[in-house]
């Protein structure tokens, strides 16, 4: 869509979190959306974020997107740092970064054609009026919706659930980015129609390479799209690696009731019980030792403590858990 692109993994960030940390002030408390956390994503790679709702998950996200300002630490772009980054510069880098929306019946204003509501990220990131409708034909052929004159004039309730993502996804691929985020992409969206969203999602990653996010609950949907992962857990990083080494060998105690959790194909297939109890604990309070130990079945006097941190098992594998030897 008019530009270069980087189309393979290479060794500079496209972006990048140090530290980052996020607080929010809700009702007299103190809440810790994300604590310590840092990454790195490259053009043609695809990082899977993943954990229960309310582990911070999202928010990672929207720091990333310079959606929410960061309490602590630094995001880069290409090496350039954009923690302090406003007005024209912010504007410029979210030209670069964009975000595909969970819910598709949401993401579009009803009373707009597919066509104005395709023109209005150009319109706004100043791409020239010379080169719209040529884009706009574009992306309609990369997301399917052809020919592209039978989509451009209807609006949202014309269109289900899957044709909407499809414009969606079309939409945020208009501006030429380098990163894209997407937050649960297929959640709202019926069984038969999610590989199909998938597809074109790993399609446009490997094809403009483009670095991307994937935020998501289904460590299933993640094995499928990422190569790397991290799992998070009240704010904090637990695990990180390679997907399907993290799959096939889970070291963290939540990682193994992740996947424990992910659906059989079979209802009538005997499975284990969940290898945890309870739920999600609470953000507000520094948990004085581990923030899992109360779900944890292999809990001890240490976890009581002091907090495990994110150690470094194997080249590409991190785990923040005392008791991980042995597994």
């Amino acid at each position: 869509m008019g530009r270069g692109r980087i189309r393979a993994v290479t060794p500079i960030p496209v972006i990048e979190g140090d530290g980052l940390a996020k607080t929010f002030r809700l009702r007299g408390r103190t809440v810790h959306a994300v604590r310590d956390l840092s990454l790195a994503v490259r053009a043609g790679e695809a990082l899977g974020i993943v954990g229960e709702s309310g582990c911070g998950k999202t928010t990672t996200a929207r720091l990333l997107l310079r959606l929410e300002e960061p309490s602590a630490g630094r995001i880069k772009f290409l090496g350039e740092d954009l923690t302090d980054r406003h007005g024209a510069a912010l504007l410029r880098y979210r030209a670069r970064a964009q975000l595909v929306f969970q819910n598709p019946f949401d993401a579009l204003n009803p009373r707009f054609t597919i066509r104005r509501s395709l023109l209005e990220p150009l319109h706004n990131f100043g791409v020239p009026r010379a080169e719209h409708a040529a884009r706009i034909e574009a992306v309609m052929q990369r997301v399917r919706l052809l020919p592209a004159a039978a989509w451009l004039d209807r609006r949202p309730h014309e269109l289900s659930g899957g044709q909407l993502q499809r414009v969606v996804l079309a939409r945020a691929l208009l501006p030429g980015p380098l990163l894209l985020v997407a937050d649960e992409p297929v959640s709202m969206l019926d069984v038969s129609v999610r590989a199909g969203i998938l597809n074109l999602l790993r399609a446009a990653r490997d094809e403009l390479g483009l670095a991307a996010i994937y935020i998501s609950h289904d460590l299933a949907l993640i094995r499928y799209v990422c190569e790397r992962t991290i799992v998070m857990y009240l704010g904090r990083v637990v695990e990180e690696g390679p997907t399907a080494a993290l799959i096939a060998t889970p070291q963290h105690p939540y990682t193994r009731a992740l996947l424990a959790a992910v659906p059989v194909p079979r209802v009538d297939q005997n499975r284990a019980p969940l290898p945890i109890r309870g739920g999600l604990g609470e953000a507000d309070a520094d948990p004085g030792g581990c923030a899992f130990r109360d779900r944890c079945p292999y809990a001890y006097t240490r976890c009581e403590t002091e907090a495990p941190a994110l150690r470094q098992i194997a080249p590409d594998r991190r785990v923040a858990c005392h008791l991980m030897e042995g597994w």
